[in-house]
């Protein structure tokens, strides 16, 4: 899904993902005992989670797949980790595979587009690396995006980050974020592809992270030139109000 495109595939179908996860794709690594980390890394991440999001936080793992992030949140002291996938073999890999971390022992099938087995405001943060995007490519989009989005607005305590990590742009995404119902303070860090990042630190990356700062309708300033084409945009939304009172 690099650059935003789309593929032919439902990514927003379980059975799509039931099969990709019981294949020899490096999604399905977790079958093999290995992981398949999207976009970025927990290091690379760290400094801004760090920054955002205390231990203490109760973090809600949109479509965790196989990766990683929960695992080094876990071990780096965060305290409390729900990771929810729409398809269940990945959950059931996950359940087998982290059994022995306390933080971690909530792993659970659900479609993000419904989430109605949690209260509203029972998350401090909901860390998204790549589902929006798997939404925008399946078979409702753009209607069930933005269902997932009221989900995640719903879910959040006053005050709390929806963290999304993205190919989308500000044109792209903003306006979504930005729907009836949402509503959030939001700051843009910029991060190139850890593929960029090997080839232009020659074999020892450097992870680099650009807070850029939007212009008043939320978007990239009009000067502003991205490093690597393929760039991650992750976007801090804070709750500003409460949804439901």
């Amino acid at each position: 899904m690099g650059g935003g495109e789309c593929k032919s595939n439902d990514y927003g179908a379980a059975a799509y993902w039931d099969a990709r996860y019981s294949s020899g794709s490096p999604a399905s690594n977790a079958a093999g005992g290995g992981f398949f980390d999207w976009y970025q890394t927990y290091p690379a991440l760290r400094p801004l989670l760090r920054a955002r999001v205390p231990a203490s936080s109760r973090v809600l793992m949109l479509g965790c797949g196989n990766s990683l992030l929960s695992v080094d949140m876990a071990k780096d002291g965060y305290e409390d980790i729900v990771n929810v996938d729409i398809s269940s073999v990945v959950i059931e890999q996950m359940r087998e595979k982290h059994n022995e971390i306390p933080q971690l022992r909530c792993n659970m099938q659900m479609d993000v587009r419904d989430m109605s087995l949690f209260g509203d405001k029972s998350f401090d943060c909901v860390i998204d690396k790549g589902t929006l995007d798997a939404m925008m490519c399946a078979d409702d989009a753009p209607h069930g995006a933005s269902k997932m989005l009221a989900e995640v607005a719903r879910l959040l305590t006053p005050h709390g980050i929806y963290l999304l990590i993205t190919y989308g742009a500000p044109k792209e995404r903003v306006p979504l974020l930005n729907q009836p119902g949402c509503s959030w303070s939001t700051t843009l860090h910029i991060m190139p592809t850890p593929e960029y990042q090997l080839k232009m630190n020659k074999g020892a990356p450097q992870p680099t992270m650009e807070e850029v700062a939007l212009t008043e309708d939320g978007q990239l300033p009009p000067d502003y030139v991205l490093k690597d084409p393929e760039s991650h945009f992750i976007f801090v939304c804070q709750q500003v109000n409460s949804v439901r009172g």
